[in-house]
Formats: C-alpha cells, structure tokens, sequence
C-alpha cells in the first residue's frame, strides 16, 4: 500500500516553497521520495528549505521567480524543465492585501491576481504541455476558504481563490484524457504569514477558532497528507476536486 504514496523517481516544483505552507508541502514530497525544486521570489529565498530536505537525505534545489513578473514566470518554467522532466507541479505561491473594498488599490489588485492565478496558469500551461507530451502529470493548485466565502477586506485574494477553483475544474476538463490530474486544496485557516493579521486581531481570531470543530488553527505540516495524496498514484481517479484541509470549518 505504502507504494500508492511513493514519489520516488518523481520531480515536483513546488512555489512558495521557501516559508509557510510551501515549505511544509516541499518537505512532504521529499519525504515521499520526489526530488523537489524549491522556488521562491528571491534569489536563494528557499536555501533553507532546500537545506532541511537534504540534511534529511532527499534532493532538492533552489529556483526563484517574481511570480508577479509574467517574463520571470515563462523563465521559472523553462528553468525548471531545463533540469529534466517535472512530474508535480504545486502551485503555492501566493500573497495577500487587506483593505476595504471601497478602498482598495488597483496597484494592489494586480499584484494579488498576478501572483494567485495568472502565475498558476501559465506555470500550469507550460509544464502541462510537458506533460501532454508524456501522458502523465499532477498539479496542485492551492486554493482556500475563501474559494467557498467572501471574506472581508480581502477582495482581491477571494476573486483570485475562486478563480483557481474555477481553473482546476477547467484544466481537468481537458487534460484528464492524457492522464493529468490537476487539483486543488483548500486549506482552512492556518497559523503562516498570511494570516498574521488574523491571529494578531483577538475578536476575529476567537471566533474563527470557535467555528473550527478541531478547536485549533492548522499548522503548515497539516497539508502534508493532502498533498502527497494528490501527487501520488493513489489519486489517480481523482480530478478536478477541491480537496478542504480545514479542521472541519466547512461542516459547521
């Protein structure tokens, strides 16, 4: 059984790798056995990451993009494709900006679309095409909560959240004929830099936990079952799913 989880003999790129929940995904699927090619948005950004990985005994190296930089994101891939073939592609780049809607920069509109979806899809269509070739891949995008609700303040990040839903559906749509699984996870509310202004707020943050049947905020190393599930053979009939790793948040 253990063999439908091994990643062994595979390649993942993993953005957003260098803190938070890309970190902890890039460490899982080295623990699984895939060689994992770490990006960040700075030069060097994910050393760290890609320390921890070999001192464990796995293999990983270091790439970086500006995902807000379309030119940047083509170069990302071909960097990627350039070290040979990428089995898993884990779309986990990401960022955020509060302000109220009525408020809310154009500048910072951009940037949130730029770096939460447009990034996704075309590192998607590039190393999808790879993958069209070989009849074989995986990518995870990930979404969130906010891909179900509106949030507040946040208006920018939730269009982009729902969008990536809509983007996974779309690509296993079409790729599912050349045995391409492309899905998503939606993790609940976890303890990472993106929600630093949550945790930081008492009010919000209370109530967010007393919605949560697991009674805690999720930690990074949450999502690693998720997303070794998702990159693995065992999800090979699975496609196009947005799988919630939320403490329960969506049941209550």
């Amino acid at each position: 059984m253990t063999s439908l989880f091994s990643l062994a003999g595979q390649t993942a790129l993993v953005t957003g790798a260098s803190r938070g929940l890309g970190r902890a995904i890039a460490l899982a699927l080295a623990d699984a056995g895939a060689t994992v090619l770490c990006a960040s948005s700075t030069a060097n950004g994910s050393a760290s990451t890609v320390a921890a990985i070999q001192q464990a005994g796995g293999k990983a190296s270091a790439l970086a993009a500006d995902l807000t930089n379309e030119t940047a994101v083509e170069q990302l891939a071909a960097d990627a494709l350039a070290q040979g073939p990428v089995h898993i592609l884990v779309n986990c780049g990401g960022t955020i900006f509060r302000a109220p809607a009525h408020q809310f920069p154009m500048s910072e509109w951009h940037k949130v679309i730029a770096v939460n979806l447009d990034a996704a899809f075309l590192l998607s269509q590039r190393l999808g095409a790879a993958m069209i070739d070989r009849q074989h891949g995986k990518i995870i995008n990930i979404a969130s909560m906010l891909s179900y609700s509106g949030g507040i303040t946040v208006p920018a990040y939730t269009a982009s959240k729902h969008a990536i839903a809509g983007v996974t559906k779309a690509l296993a749509n079409e790729w599912a004929q050349h045995n391409i699984q492309v899905n998503a996870i939606a993790p609940g509310y976890f303890s990472t830099d993106n929600t630093a202004a949550l945790q930081a707020d008492t009010a919000r943050n209370a109530a967010i936990t007393a919605r949560i049947p697991a009674g805690r905020w999720g930690e990074p190393e949450d999502l690693a079952g998720a997303a070794v599930f998702l990159a693995s053979k065992a999800s090979d009939y699975v496609n196009g799913h947005v799988l919630a790793v939320d403490g329960g948040w969506l049941a209550r």
